[in-house]
């Protein structure tokens, strides 16, 4: 392939393709913030809290490429050179995913009486379901030093800064080595990235503590940044998979992403298919074994009705046990299904499904006040509600137009990057 037609075919791509998905992400936003506009009105969260799953998605997708990236220049790999600089494509979505969290964390600071649609304890007038408020509650006072709203948003601002910083850091080195073909632009993204994976992992760890943790204030665990983390790089790894599918069929990468990419990548989703379900298991047994009332009532708000009947979620969860491990991980210990392209995708796609019920399931059980009787609460059923469709689409529209746009003014494969000729000649 010459330089030339590499530079030309991200461009046909993006006239057919572009526009579309930025209408597609518009419409979606907009409905989305309807839905928020209505939820408030209403005194109903359910759509804010699909805004924040649909932001869970693409933000998880994104933080695992942006480490898949860094984790490839550490580790000089060269196997990945060709499907790196897809990811650098679309790392380039982490400032509109900044500005899509912005109704989120503005909406306390602009309109004080809608502050607990999400997070309850930014409204310490917020009646708690059984009785008080958050002002008065024992745990909300020794936490208050963290769970602050203004400490909270300068901490949301720095994690997004390291983000967006470390992916125009890395891009702008990777682009310009196309350009001028200088060495020194592999070493300065192998100096940013051995810096910028410790950074990651804390912003990524703490910013699950922050936006999903604290939903349930009361409840706390050391592990849940791993999960996060966890399914964050499954997640981005089954999406190169599907991205570098239809860029193989439909685009730029054809004849150039082969079977031992497949297979590498297949491996890769088998390995933190492990460790999601050995950080899961982890996090609920020792949980389990503890028996400390603070953190055991999540998972019984997962498990029980208050009847004491199994709930929704415990389906679900049942669900996750099966499709998210125990299927995935018995179809890709087996080589032909890492190298099958039907096969390899299929799995993929469903690794993309069930870590959206994961996220429902880590996010959406909360306490509901039961409005007959305030000192007693029901708790959130399982259910797709419209909002967390236009949210999820929305915001995939806008990552995808960003992906696009950032496809256009680059080379599909970095024809000057040294180890080029080992990505493209990669075999198992």
């Amino acid at each position: 392939m010459s330089e030339d037609a590499a530079v030309e075919l991200p461009g046909r791509v993006f006239s057919k393709v572009s526009r579309l998905s930025l209408g597609i992400g518009l419409a979606g936003l907009l409905v989305g913030l309807a839905g928020l506009i209505w939820g408030a009105s209403n005194g109903d969260n359910r759509p804010w809290m699909a805004w924040l799953l649909g932001f869970a998605f693409w933000m998880s997708v994104l933080v695992g490429m942006l480490l898949f990236i860094m984790i490839s220049h550490i580790f000089d790999a060269g196997w990945s050179v060709i499907i790196r600089r897809q990811l650098e494509h679309m790392v380039s979505a982490f400032p509109w995913m900044g500005l899509i969290f912005a109704p989120l964390i503005l909406t306390p600071w602009l309109f004080p009486e809608y502050a607990g649609m999400i997070w309850k304890w930014l409204s310490p007038e917020y009646v708690l379901p059984g009785g008080g408020m958050v002002g008065d509650d024992p745990l909300y006072i020794w936490k208050q030093g963290w769970l602050d709203r203004s400490w909270m948003t300068f901490r949301t601002v720095l994690y997004f800064g390291v983000f967006i910083g470390l992916a125009f850091g890395l891009r702008k080195h990777s682009f310009a080595l196309d350009s001028d073909g200088q060495e020194r632009h592999v070493r300065q993204m192998r100096v940013l990235s051995a810096i910028g994976v410790f950074a990651v992992g804390l912003s990524a760890t703490f910013g699950a503590f922050d936006w999903f943790m604290s939903l349930e204030y009361h409840w706390f665990s050391t592990m849940f940044g791993v999960w996060f983390f966890a399914g964050a790089m499954r997640v981005a790894v089954a999406f190169t998979i599907v991205l570098c599918f239809v860029l193989s069929t439909k685009g730029w990468l054809a004849g150039i992403y082969k079977r031992a990419h497949r297979y590498d990548l297949g491996l890769l989703l088998l390995a933190f298919t492990v460790f999601w379900a050995y950080i899961a298991f982890s996090q609920m047994f020792l949980i389990y074994q503890a028996n400390i009332p603070e953190e055991t009532f999540w998972y019984n708000l997962r498990l029980y009705a208050s009847d004491g009947s199994y709930n929704d979620w415990w389906w679900v969860g049942m669900s996750l046990v099966v499709f998210h491990f125990l299927v995935p991980f018995l179809f890709l210990i087996f080589y032909t299904t890492k190298v099958s392209v039907k096969a390899l995708l299929g799995v993929s796609v469903a690794a993309l499904v069930f870590h959206m019920v994961d996220l429902y399931y880590n996010i959406l059980p909360a306490k509901v006040a039961d409005a007959a009787d305030p000192s007693r609460y029901d708790v959130t059923g399982f259910g797709v509600s419209i909002f967390d469709l236009t949210a999820l689409i929305g915001m995939g529209g806008i990552v995808i137009w960003s992906f696009l746009r950032s496809a256009r003014k680059a080379a599909p494969i970095p024809l000057r990057d040294p180890r080029i000729l080992e990505s493209i000649h990669h075999h198992e």
